[in-house]
């Protein structure tokens, strides 16, 4: 996974049923289990898209095979029929891939972040965000919420605030995995496009609706 380097996003929850990992007021808990035992606080049946395998799978099972970039890329943005190859392979597939049950499941991606110093009023350390882009045999994926959350707080275990605060005070990183959960949009449920970065590099953004977000301490802090 590559955390994109241009922006990290101040983020919202937006979803009542997010309410089950964060308070009305945007707070969780700061989770200090490994990204590898994931799944043993999640729904049961949740699908972790986080290794590359895993993704190549889900994409498999919902558009069987990966676009053919190269034709659809033409000659470049400049290309005349550019654009209308990109509308009609994201409308054949939207098509295609309607009623299947893996629009269904739920599914659960990785973004970064980072904390920021405690902040008094809202009793607790802000969260930026952002998104990771993952190499795969289809292209590049990103996963995207269908609203980004924001003004999201945690509030660690008090025997970590020592640790983070010295950390910060020395303008140190303080790095977390922010953990979605959700299924996929019903339409539109996949965008396939092209790389603003690489030219001619096939960008997939599965959008998902967020029901839940966690979020996990990424390396232990020295006490």
């Amino acid at each position: 996974m590559r955390l994109l380097p241009l922006l990290l996003l101040p983020v919202l929850l937006v979803s009542p049923a997010a309410s089950r990992s964060a308070d009305a007021a945007g707070h969780t808990s700061l989770r200090t289990i490994s990204i590898e035992r994931l799944g043993s606080i999640l729904p049961p049946g949740t699908e972790l898209l986080i290794e590359r395998k895993a993704i190549e799978a889900f994409l498999a099972a919902l558009d069987g095979t990966p676009p053919d970039w190269p034709a659809v890329y033409g000659h470049g943005h400049h290309d005349p029929g550019h654009d209308e190859w990109l509308f009609n392979l994201n409308r054949e597939r939207d098509a295609a891939r309607e009623g299947s049950p893996a629009l269904t499941r739920p599914v659960a991606f990785v973004w970064s972040g980072e904390l920021s110093q405690f902040d008094r009023q809202a009793k607790g350390y802000p969260v930026s965000i952002g998104p990771e882009f993952n190499q795969t045999s289809w292209g590049m994926v990103r996963f995207k919420p269908e609203e980004v959350p924001g003004n999201l707080r945690v509030m660690p275990d008090s025997t970590l605030v020592g640790p983070i605060n010295r950390r910060l005070a020395a303008h140190e990183k303080v790095e977390v995995f922010v953990v979605m959960t959700g299924a996929l949009i019903p339409f539109e449920s996949i965008v396939y496009d092209f790389s603003h970065e690489e030219e001619g590099r096939g960008l997939i953004m599965p959008v998902v609706r967020v029901e839940r977000v966690d979020v996990l301490l990424k390396r232990r802090l020295a006490y």
